[in-house]
């Protein structure tokens, strides 16, 4: 059997890193983590996670067993298995989290509103060039079984949890607290953080509702957090000491560190600056789709690509488009020279052609050639607000419409960025 004529391993290098952040990075490639619960019940490792959890959950009083009224409806729940790690990269620990299965619940029933704002990784990316042009720290924290802090205010029933041993036949748990999973929690939640870091004195930002502000003696203190994860950055250290410890009195939270890793991104910081890269997210696309050793493309789209939709046009698999695009849509956050070809390719998300589904293969050929690329923010000593705009000309042949882009730059680093066809022809 001959060997891919492009293999990956001749696009992906971690020499330039330092040996605690390859050792992390190469960590984070390695683990395979595992969905069904038979395949968890081999592993005692596992089997400790389910049981930590399911202690947490009974000393919570997250739910009490009770026989389900007349007319009432269970939701059903399942096990989520994942692996915290420390900074060097090593294993921390074996997590396993308890989740209702949400989309059984009906509306009016067992939950009224589910609306709960979440940060926008602009904000994140103004922190960040705060950060990197100020010399601001930024310490990374986690809420553990942040959910399970909601209150819950409507009557929600469930399934007796996997694993979870009862002498009582007939009876379900009672939810008392909020559960990962269902459609209320990121509000029950959020509503809660909320009211405390408003009782420590915070304001929170109008433009984006997880960040919250605090001025003390011309100093500032930021807070952003997305779910369960925050960051804490400022020129206050006083103040981000004594914050830690008052949401140390509230949640039970675990300092992480300096920050490291965040949604998905990992982040590395220098006198330089700070670095993102989803680099282990390329990989996983890459590998999900079956394109490691695809030939990798000089550019993310062709020019004059001239793509719309015409009536001879093959389809394609439109789920896995959806799928793909979506994947690209979060990847453009630290790839920004992809913005146009992943705003190109979205246009065609309802009808897809076998064109189009090449113009996406394409992006990931793009990838391919060099998964480690990111966005930097570098220390320029000063904040100036700068921004770029550009559109072509009747760039759609099908309707006439030109697309847009803008970018911002905040002390010459990169925060915002757009691609947007027009709505109607100019």
């Amino acid at each position: 059997m001959f060997p891919p004529p492009y293999p990956i391993a001749n696009h992906v290098s971690t020499e330039k890193l330092s040996e605690p952040l390859k050792a992390f990075v190469h960590q984070l490639s390695a683990i395979h983590i595992p969905t069904k619960v038979s395949e968890v019940l081999k592993y005692p490792k596992w089997v400790q996670a389910i049981e930590e959890e399911m202690k947490v959950l009974e000393k919570n009083q997250t739910w009490t067993l009770e026989t389900i009224p007349r007319g009432k409806k269970t939701i059903r729940c399942r096990w989520v298995f994942t692996i915290k790690h420390d900074a060097d990269g090593s294993i921390e620990r074996y997590k396993a989290r308890l989740v209702a299965k949400g989309y059984t619940q009906t509306y009016g029933i067992d939950y009224e509103e589910t609306f709960a704002p979440v940060s926008k990784l602009n904000t994140v990316r103004v922190l960040l060039s705060l950060a990197a042009n100020l010399d601001w720290p930024l310490h990374q924290f986690d809420v553990k079984n942040a959910f399970l802090h909601g209150e819950l205010t409507e009557e929600v029933y469930m399934d007796i949890p996997p694993g979870y041993n009862t002498t009582q036949t007939g009876t379900v748990s009672k939810l008392r607290k909020a559960l990962y999973g269902l459609k209320q929690s990121p509000r029950a939640w959020f509503g809660r953080f909320t009211m405390a870091t408003k009782n420590n004195g915070f304001k929170q930002c109008n433009s984006d509702h997880t960040l919250f502000l605090k001025h003390r003696k011309g100093k500032v203190t930021t807070l952003i957090i997305y779910v369960d994860d925050m960051i804490i950055t400022g020129n206050d250290k006083l103040e981000i000491s004594q914050l830690q410890d008052y949401l140390a009195t509230e949640f039970e939270m675990k300092d992480l560190g300096g920050l490291k890793y965040f949604l998905g991104i990992k982040v590395a910081r220098s006198q330089q600056g700070i670095f993102l890269s989803q680099r282990k997210y390329v990989l996983d696309l890459l590998t999900d789709t079956g394109m490691l050793d695809c030939k990798p493309a000089n550019t993310p789209i062709v020019q004059n690509h001239h793509l719309g939709e015409y009536s001879d046009q093959v389809p394609t698999n439109k789920e896995r488009y959806q799928r793909l695009v979506g994947r690209l849509i979060y990847l453009s956050h630290t790839r920004p020279y992809i913005a146009y070809a992943v705003s190109v390719v979205s246009q065609f998300m309802y009808s897809p052609s076998e064109d189009h589904m090449n113009a996406v293969l394409r992006i990931l050929r793009y990838l391919k050639s060099a998964p480690g690329k990111g966005l930097i923010f570098s220390k320029h000593g000063h904040l100036n607000i700068d921004g770029y705009s550009d559109a072509d000309c009747v760039g759609n042949v099908i309707d006439r419409k030109s697309t847009s882009g803008y970018f911002t730059f905040v002390g010459c680093n990169l925060v915002t960025l757009r691609s947007k066809q027009h709505n109607v022809v100019a």
